[in-house]
């Protein structure tokens, strides 16, 4: 029975890490149809696809802060009965929108989730699981999320088979016919790529509703009964009461610290519990307690911690698993293949981390952190120059697509006459459109060889989107950093740059789809598990819950500002501008890992924050 409840309680949480990976891995599969269909018919501009794939992101961020307070004012397992319910939530608020805004609030509602998620498991289990088991319990969770990413990628492959056979099926209708016909396919995808996922989230919900309560967060409520019942369902009897009596020991010493705060001296019973610790950890606590929040002791490692993390999401791998198939559609490889190799790049990932969790006791962080990056580096430089080569032979079109204008709005359609137009041969062609009116700007991408073959309508109305009441609010205060709808209502449009050029290869697809598996191998290997054990080790104990919680948030911020401007950048300055800038930031992870991070295998906490206090 202890054992069965032992799976059970495993089961669900990696369920959790699923959903985890699935929030983060399953735009990548429908954005390509996402941009086909719903950009036409809402009209969603390139910064809007970028605020949806941000959405998770941004979700997360507002969730992790909140996180650890909800998950102490509701109890860790109900935290996640909550992080479930709104994953369930938002499947069907995204696969039944008929409009950006619930698109976005439905994507905002499974970064809530996810950010719940990401705290309150690796939490729960930390607290319920044995001193012995909690490695295998973190990595089991970190497997299982490389896996949420690859059933996401497997979800995105199957629908874009449908998509081709319904592609193909089509070639035989008349021209309008075809087009609504893909139209249509590519629609049903997106949003059924978004209904296979509720599945796991009905079973992660009702599965964390019958787990047990947190032994740990009992007996700081006081209901010890409770907490021992929770621990006979994992425990012997005689090995659940030993348990029992030193969270209660460690509950009660907590108490009377606080009530000593309060009171302004310390108590007997703390001074004993304090020179116990420095007798049994050899002192490098005794002084702690008075050192200045800001002395070296902790500023440095604060820091170091901070940069670490914000290093981790420049080396721009959420925005790369997020867009992948995007990536490797413009570098020459076809619909499904895309797929097939994003597949292949989620399954490659979750191999890795396996490996990376042999290792890294082995190895030590320090190591394995050196290992990635380097390898990070060098597959961005390679993807860079792999993406300039042939974006290097686009030309200039701007001023034949200006004259093309009819007043401040422009209609093409990429067809025969078009290509003649702008000087491209009868091979397939793309063409990359940044236009602008007044401070609002966006792009727009078509290929020639694309069935549907629908028209790039540039207007007004589609670009200047109307002032929110939260953005009206602001620039009455003159704090909005965003544009003002008034301004871009009377500019002109202006084609700030248009480039076609011959669409790349197969074979260069191929070797961007190398380059980006040497990339993703060398983060799983490396920061991929290796950030979290650094950063839980490098805190020390007086600011560790809230120096964590302001590193996540600068990680998050990081992650969800590079996924915002992803589209607009690619598409006004290249994917190869990307590479390299990610390539740049990953250089100063290596120099960090290298010359600033301190090896942390084997070493107790308290010689960790020693070595800082030198």
């Amino acid at each position: 029975m202890q054992a069965l409840s032992m799976r059970y309680l495993l089961f669900i949480a990696g369920m959790g890490g699923l959903l985890y990976g699935i929030d983060v891995g399953i735009i990548a599969g429908a954005l390509p149809y996402l941009e086909s269909t719903a950009s036409v018919a809402w009209k969603l501009s390139a910064q809007q696809l970028s605020f949806i794939v941000a959405a998770v992101l941004l979700g997360s961020v507002l969730s992790s802060l909140f996180a650890g307070a909800i998950a102490d004012a509701i109890g860790r397992r109900w935290a996640m009965v909550l992080a479930g319910a709104l994953f369930t939530i938002s499947i069907p608020l995204i696969a039944l929108s008929d409009g950006y805004t619930p698109l976005l609030l439905g994507r905002l509602l499974q970064g809530i989730s996810g950010g719940l998620i990401g705290v309150v498991v690796p939490l729960y289990l930390a607290e319920c699981l044995r001193a012995e088991q909690r490695g295998r319990g973190a990595a089991l969770f970190q497997l299982l999320l490389t896996i949420g990413l690859v059933a996401a990628a497997v979800i995105g492959l199957v629908q874009a088979q449908h998509v081709e056979g319904a592609t193909q099926a089509a070639q035989a209708l008349a021209e309008t016919a075809r087009a609504a016909a893909v139209f249509d396919a590519k629609d049903h995808a997106w949003r059924s790529i978004f209904w296979m996922c509720l599945a796991p989230g009905l079973v992660f919900t009702f599965g964390s509703a019958l787990l047990a309560e947190s032994p740990r967060w009992l007996v700081q409520r006081g209901r010890s009964e409770q907490a021992r019942t929770a621990l006979l369902r994992t425990r012997a009897a005689a090995e659940a009461d030993a348990e029992l009596r030193d969270m209660q020991a460690a509950a009660g010493l907590a108490r009377r610290g606080a009530a000593a705060a309060g009171s302004g001296e310390p108590t007997a019973g703390d001074i004993a519990a304090a020179r116990g610790v420095v007798a049994g950890r050899g002192g490098a606590a005794a002084t702690a307690a008075d050192d200045p929040l800001l002395s070296r002791r902790y500023a440095l490692p604060f820091l170091l911690a901070c940069l670490v993390l914000a290093c981790t999401q420049a080396t721009g791998i959420n925005s790369v698993l997020a867009y992948v198939v995007n990536i490797l559609n413009q570098a020459g490889l076809p619909g499904a293949t895309a797929n097939m190799a994003d597949v292949g790049l989620k399954l490659l990932n979750a191999v890795m981390t396996v490996v990376a969790v042999l290792l890294v006791d082995r190895k030590g962080r320090k190591f394995l952190l050196m290992l990635g990056s380097g390898g990070i580096v060098v597959a961005l430089l390679a993807a860079g120059l792999l993406f300039r080569s042939a974006e290097n032979e686009r030309r200039d079109v701007s001023a034949i697509v200006a004259a093309q204008a009819r007043g401040d709005t422009l209609s093409l359609r990429l067809d025969a006459r078009t290509l003649k137009a702008l000087g491209a041969d009868a091979a397939p062609q793309l063409l990359t459109v940044s236009y602008s009116y007044g401070p609002f700007t966006n792009v727009q991408t078509r290929r020639s060889d694309d069935p549907a073959l629908a028209p790039m309508v540039l207007s007004r109305d589609d670009t200047v989107q109307a002032d929110s009441v939260i953005g009206a609010f602001f620039r009455r205060l003159h704090l909005n950093p965003f544009a003002d709808p008034a301004e871009g209502r009377s500019e002109p449009l202006k084609i700030e740059q248009a480039q076609v050029g011959a669409l790349p290869s197969a074979t260069h697809g191929w070797q961007v789809t190398l380059a980006i598996c040497l990339f993703v191998a060398s983060f799983a290997v490396g920061p991929g598990v290796c950030v979290w054990l650094a950063l839980s080790e490098l805190m020390p104990t007086r600011i560790r819950s809230n120096g964590m919680s302001i590193a996540l948030l600068v990680n998050q911020f990081v992650s969800t500002t590079i996924a915002a401007v992803f589209l607009p950048t690619v598409g006004r300055h290249g994917y190869a501008a990307m590479f390299f800038f990610w390539a740049g930031c990953t250089v100063v992870y290596f120099l960090a890992a290298a010359f600033l991070l301190p090896e942390t295998k084997g070493k107790t906490l308290e010689e960790i924050e020693a070595h800082f206090a030198r």
